[in-house]
Parts: C-alpha cells; structure tokens; sequence
C-alpha cells in the first residue's frame, strides 16, 4: 500500500507532513496518457501547486512532450513566474484583471507569445488594452453546462453558449489588435463530478452529446474571422479525458486532479485512482476512551460545504469524524485509537489545495532498499508565493 511506504520513509521525521509517492505520480501521468489516447494533455497548476511536482511531469524546463504539454494557470502572475521558469505555453484558465500583471505582460515580448488571457466579455479586453497589454493572445470560454428548461446544471463561467454568442467578441478583439487563438470547454457538470451522484450518468451524456456541435461550430466561427484555425480547442477535465480527447475539433484536454489523484476522485468508474499525495497529522490527546485528537486537520475543500469536502482518513483504517466537531482549525477529534506521539495518514478531497498547507513535499520512492523520501519539493507557498 502506497500509505505503508510513505510512513516507512518518514518515520524518522516529525508530522504535520506532506508526502507525495513518485510511482504512484508517475503512473498516473502514465494513465493519463493512455485515456487521453494521443491528444495533448496541459496540466492543470492550480491542481498541483508545486514547480517540483511540474518539472516531474513536464521537464526542468516545463516544456514538456508531444503528449503532455503546457500548463493552464489560475493566475497572470503565476502565468509570468512559469514563464520565467522556462515555460513557453500558458494558458489561463480563467480571465484577469490584475492591471499590474497585465502591464509587466505586455512589457514583455517573450510573456507576449508564452501566455494566452482567457476572455468571455469585451471588458476584459478593455482592461488589457487599457493596463498595455494590446497584442496579447487570448481563448475565449465557452460555457458547457447543460440547462434542461429552467434547470442549470454545472458550474457558472462564460456567458457565451454557442458560435453566435462568441462571433461579436471575436470581432472585438481582433478589431482592437489582439490575438484570438482558440477556446476553451470546460464541462465541469463531467470532468468535476464523481459517477457515484444520483442521475449523473445520464447529465453526462447529455453534456457530452450538446458539445460534440458546438465545439466545431465556435472553431469554424474563430477561423471564418482569424483566417486560421483555432491553435487550441481545450475540453476536458482529469475526470473526462477520454470523453473529451475524442471529441471532434478538440486539440488538447486539461487535467491536474488526476495526477494526486484526492478523495473526492474516488468514486469515478472510469479508471483506477491511484493516490499520489497524502498528509500524515500527529496524535495528541486520547480525550476519552476510544477516542484521539490529531494536531490540525481542518483542510477543509473548497466548494459545496459538506462532509465529501473533508480530508479522508486514509490509515490507520476506521478513523471516523465526530459529527459535531469535524476537521478542526487546531485539532481533529475522531473515533478511533492511535497513540499519543503516532501519527494517522489523510487525503485531501481535493488537489492543489493541500499544497497552500505545507511548504515541502517530501518525496517518496520505491529503492531496493524499500521506500526512502529521495528529494523533497517546495510547494507554491514553500517558494513564497501565493497566487490567491
């Protein structure tokens, strides 16, 4: 068991800790690779927040292959810092503002051609022109969520649904000197939503089946206009590779999740999680019996408040959360013994967030001489930074 080597390897060093398990990682690439059966895959940061955990994937320099290449960002000023760590294909993942960093932007030619803005409103182009970023490439979003009559159903992102609704921005942005080089569909209502969810097979399918339209229809509509085809149409989460990589117009789909592989992945059918990252808390307190307070815990996940959004117990087995405390700022009650100085194993539900709670990933390998921590990477927050 993955769990059993990490605690091997860190037995000599004191939790709270963070430990990612390099086979575990790089069988998932592995795996990502295969569902995505020949279509480039970009990597998701804002799931990984570690430069270590990228250059595995992608290179000392983030440039990666012909099957795994680029990163999508979460932030602009993120986006500058990869480029000045070697790479030369960003894209962001949502759409910016940030007047500072879009002015350092367009100061820059080589930021110029590595990054691409995302944009679904005139505005956001007003902004860029107006902060000197003019000439900037940018991706329009298209919304992907599925609306049966008055029913919504995934997330709230673009406005624009169709080729109709992107043609005037696109106009408007080659108008005003800006690159339009492709666009992005994100079915989250897919890609984020675990198969185990009452009815969700078949909002998947009907996702999937309006897209398959749409996606040609706004690549046509972006080359009518540019004169060229779109260099990128990205679909797709760690949850749909395979959905999306097969769909037509698609160039590339995006995944992040599925390298650490969280709770919250535990329920998807279509493949075999294999969790990559996990957290070890010490035991503290046995405040009654039967009974062990950890130190910390309270990573809770973004999203929905509820009980799918604390962090597993992952070892020893039978932890289970006290239902009027939970996951706690400073401790973590649970039903369960371990001793007083042991340490009990977690998962995060989700990815990258567990990377603005610890500065280092300890890295663990399998040797011949068993697992041993063979390199330890900074987080996002290990390197100082923090990109919100």
């Amino acid at each position: 068991m993955v769990v059993d080597s990490l605690r091997v390897a860190t037995a000599g060093l004191d939790a709270p800790l963070a430990a990612l398990h390099l086979p575990s990682l790089r069988a998932n690439v592995d795996d990502l690779r295969r569902r995505a059966g020949g279509t480039r895959i970009r990597v998701a940061s804002k799931s990984v927040r570690s430069r270590g955990v990228l250059r595995e994937v992608l290179g000392d320099r983030l440039r990666g292959d012909d099957s795994v290449r680029g990163i999508m960002a979460y932030s602009l000023d993120e986006a500058l810092w990869l480029v000045e760590s070697g790479c030369d294909d960003v894209l962001m993942g949502y759409p910016t503002v940030d007047r500072s960093a879009l002015g350092r932007l367009g100061a820059d030619p080589q930021a110029l051609d590595c990054v691409t803005l995302m944009i679904d409103h005139p505005r956001q182009l007003e902004i860029a022109r107006e902060a000197g970023a003019s000439g900037a490439r940018v991706c329009i979003d298209v919304d992907c969520s599925l609306r049966l009559g008055s029913v919504h159903l995934g997330v709230r992102r673009s406005p624009l649904r169709g080729p109709d609704d992107v043609e005037p921005l696109v106009r408007r942005a080659v108008a005003t000197g800006f690159r339009v080089v492709g666009a992005m569909f994100y079915e989250a209502q897919v890609a984020g939503v675990p198969d185990d969810v009452p009815g969700i097979g078949v909002v998947k399918r009907l996702s999937m089946r309006r897209l398959r339209d749409v996606r040609p229809a706004v690549a046509s509509t972006i080359e009518s206009i540019t004169g060229t085809p779109p260099e990128i149409i990205n679909s797709g989460g760690s949850g749909s590779v395979a959905e999306s990589a097969g769909a037509p117009a698609v160039t590339e789909v995006t995944a992040g999740s599925g390298l650490y592989v969280p709770g919250l992945f535990d329920a998807y059918r279509t493949f075999t999680p294999r969790p990559a990252l996990l957290f070890a808390l010490p035991a503290v307190r046995t405040p009654a019996r039967g009974l062990t307070t950890f130190l910390y815990g309270g990573y809770v996940a973004s999203g929905v408040p509820g009980r799918d959004r604390l962090p597993v117990p992952a070892a020893p087995a039978g932890l289970r959360y006290l239902g009027r405390e939970g996951a706690g700022e400073v401790q973590t009650p649970v039903r369960g013994q371990v001793a007083i100085g042991e340490s009990a194993w977690w998962r995060h539900a989700k990815a990258g967030e567990l990377c603005e709670r610890f500065d280092t990933l300890h890295v663990v390998d399998e040797t011949a001489d068993g697992p041993v921590v063979v390199d330890r990477w900074p987080t996002y927050r290990g390197e100082g930074k923090c990109f919100g």
